[in-house]
């Protein structure tokens, strides 16, 4: 990209276009989604379970995934109050696709790693035999998308930008694809990941992905805490104004707002600041669509 912002410090900056992988299933979702699929079909899993938000680009890939391939998907959304709600456009999306949807309220969602979380999802919900036991059977994928397979699925990420540039960035929501985006890198580069939530819990959960994936630490990484706006699909006129500025100055559609805004805006911030040694090159990972 030609951009005065990051030119006036030495700095180069290319965006990667994972974007453009796949129509429905593009960018880290493919990565992260393509393995675990592997997965379920050589284990004979007919049912996909997964876990999001209302707005959850993951439950979308996942649902478009089923579709595709002919397997029943089943996803928990958190936030119960949103049953009684007309979907939103992510989610009616889903429904489109196929996707059951079971709400559940907040505190039974930070409960979903349990072993009898199923079972407690299944005693209330409106379903026949046959589909409680495929949804009991079902091939699990974690929130995101990020288990040990999807981080192995992204270190190809970073194998394909090895010798391209200095710093490979990406937004991250769960951490699975700035894992394996570092371990794929060479020793010279590093990774750096734009939380899109708050929390600053990030590290660890990176650690311990890392550590089921490969058997310990890979690559350099770190987290720049500071561009979430508040949360997750929060943003404000702040992030607006630049994601429309940006799409505008450089040609490109309109930036998706909950990861790659974000991250874009935490470059460019970055960029000002002097984070970057000049003459490098930074790469920002364009995970999705709008």
């Amino acid at each position: 990209m030609s951009d005065e912002r990051f030119a006036a410090h030495d700095v180069r900056l290319f965006l990667k276009r994972d974007d453009l992988i796949h129509p429905t299933v593009p960018g880290n979702k493919w990565r992260k989604l393509a393995p675990n699929l592997r997965a379920a079909l050589d284990a004979g899993h007919t049912t996909l379970l997964t876990f999001g938000g209302a707005y959850s680009n993951h439950l979308r890939a996942t649902a478009a995934a089923g579709r595709m391939l002919g397997l029943a998907t089943v996803g928990v959304v958190r936030g119960h109050e949103l049953a009684a709600r007309p979907l939103n456009p992510s989610l009616a999306r889903c429904a489109a696709d196929g996707m059951r949807l079971h709400f559940v309220t907040r505190a039974d969602y930070r409960r979903r790693h349990e072993a009898d979380f199923t079972d407690r999802l299944l005693h209330d919900a409106d379903t026949d035999a046959a589909g409680r036991r495929a949804v009991r059977d079902a091939f699990r994928i974690p929130e995101g998308g990020s288990n040990s397979l999807a981080v192995q699925g992204c270190r190809a990420l970073g194998e394909e930008l090895r010798g391209r540039t200095d710093v490979a960035a990406v937004a991250c929501g769960t951490g699975g694809t700035l894992a394996g985006l570092a371990a794929g890198l060479a020793p010279d580069q590093s990774a750096l990941g734009v939380p899109v939530l708050r929390g600053g819990f990030l590290d660890g959960d990176i650690c311990e992905l890392q550590r089921s994936a490969f058997g310990g630490p890979r690559g350099r990484w770190r987290l720049d805490e500071r561009f979430h706006f508040g949360g997750y699909a929060r943003g404000g006129p702040r992030l607006e104004e630049f994601a429309a500025d940006f799409a505008a100055r450089h040609g490109l559609p309109p930036l998706e707002r909950l990861y790659v805004a974000k991250l874009l805006f935490a470059l460019t911030t970055l960029a000002g600041e002097g984070a970057f040694a000049p003459g490098s090159t930074v790469t920002a990972v364009v995970t999705g669509p709008r």
